[in-house]
Order: structure tokens, then sequence, then C-alpha cells
């Protein structure tokens, strides 16, 4: 009897990654008290929000922003493009050059959206700077499809760590991570919020830009 071919098992990324991205979703935190609380309620990294947006906006609801909502869609998709040609033309090289090159990219958009935001700049330019950055950034994590990692959203996350539970007769797979990530979004935003409320939009932008620069200054997964 012919034997059944055995699927080799999934190689598990390198401890400095999953590291790496929980910072990320810290700087997500930030970001997002940042563009929700200080750039007229309009989401830079999750899209799904700027959608509804648009929606509640498009029949006359105060207070929300087509226009910040389809700047801030267009620069992620933009970024999302950018990253995908970034993957290609490192695709042969290790992916720690990948990374870093992502991660040092993202953190000079930062950096000059915090230089704008501390010069009073236009909101839809640092709508523009921020979502550019998280576009590249999703559509990197994407590609490296570390599980409840996605640094931005945790929809899915949520929903894994409860459908996965005891409660539902599961085995809770990855319960550590999952209560991590939701754990770093929301210190992020805690302080991100505390930060606009008190000092304004640069500080935390500033905050944001020096975590980004020191994961891509620091990140090694291999000796």
């Amino acid at each position: 009897m012919a034997q059944a071919a055995v699927t080799p098992a999934e190689k598990p990324a390198h401890p400095a990654l999953p590291r790496a991205l929980t910072v990320l979703t810290v700087v997500s935190g930030f970001l997002d008290a940042v563009s929700y609380l200080g750039l007229g309620h309009v989401f830079t990294a999750n899209m799904t929000g700027n959608v509804v947006i648009i929606g509640f906006a498009a029949v006359g609801t105060p207070g929300f922003s087509v226009v910040g909502s389809l700047v801030s869609l267009a620069a992620f998709l933009a970024g999302s493009v950018c990253a995908g040609r970034v993957e290609r033309f490192l695709r042969e090289r290790p992916q720690q050059t990948w990374i870093r090159t992502v991660l040092t990219a993202e953190a000079l958009l930062l950096a000059v959206a915090t230089v704008a935001a501390f010069a009073s700049a236009p909101t839809d330019l640092l709508i523009a700077l921020v979502a550019l950055a998280m576009g590249l950034r999703n559509g990197t994590v994407r590609t490296l499809a570390v599980p409840d990692l996605t640094t931005t959203v945790l929809t899915l996350t949520l929903t894994g760590l409860a459908s996965e539970s005891s409660l539902a007769g599961g085995t809770n797979p990855r319960a550590g991570r999952r209560l991590l990530a939701v754990a770093a979004m929301l210190v992020g935003a805690a302080a991100g919020a505390a930060l606009v409320n008190h000092v304004g939009l640069g500080w935390p932008m500033l905050v944001s830009t020096v975590l980004v620069a020191a994961v891509a200054l620091g990140y090694r997964d291999r000796p």
C-alpha cells in the first residue's frame, strides 16, 4: 500500500520576529490615537474603519471626513503596492535584510510625519505620510504571515482567542501571544491618547518613530 505523503511542518518564525511585531503593535496604538483623535476621526492603519467612516460621512454624519479617509485609503494602498515591490526585489536576499529595509523605510516616513506634526503641517499631509508607512508595513506583515500578529487589527486575534478557548472546547493555542498582542495595542493606544490630549501630535509621533527605528536597527534573525 502506498504511503500518504507527509507534509513538512511549517518552519516557526525566529523569536526575533514576534518580538519585533509586538513592538510594532504598540506603535499602531500610538498611531491610531494620533490619527483618530488628532487628525479628524480618520484611521491610518485600520482600513476597515476608514471604509465605515466614509459611509458615515457620505450621509452627512457630523465629525467625519470623506476627504481625510480617502487620502488615508489611497496612501495606504500605495504603501501596500510598495511593500509588494520591495518583497519581490529582495526575495533572493536574507529575510533579515528585507525586514530591516521595510522598517527603516517606515521609520523614515514617520520621521517626516513627526517633523510635519511639530510644524503644524496640513492634516491631509500627515494622514498621507502615516498611512503610506502603515500600508508598507501591512503589506510586509501580511507576507510574513506570523499567526495572530498582524500589528494593526485584533479582530481575528480576539476571534481565535475565544473560538479556540477551553470554553469552546479548544486547546487555547497561542493564547499568550494573542493576549500580548491585545495588551500591546491597548498600551500603545492609551499612551498615545494621553500624549495627544496633553501635548499634541508631535510627541506621540516622535515616540512612534523612535520605536520603529530601534526595531529596525536592532533586528537580527540570524547570528
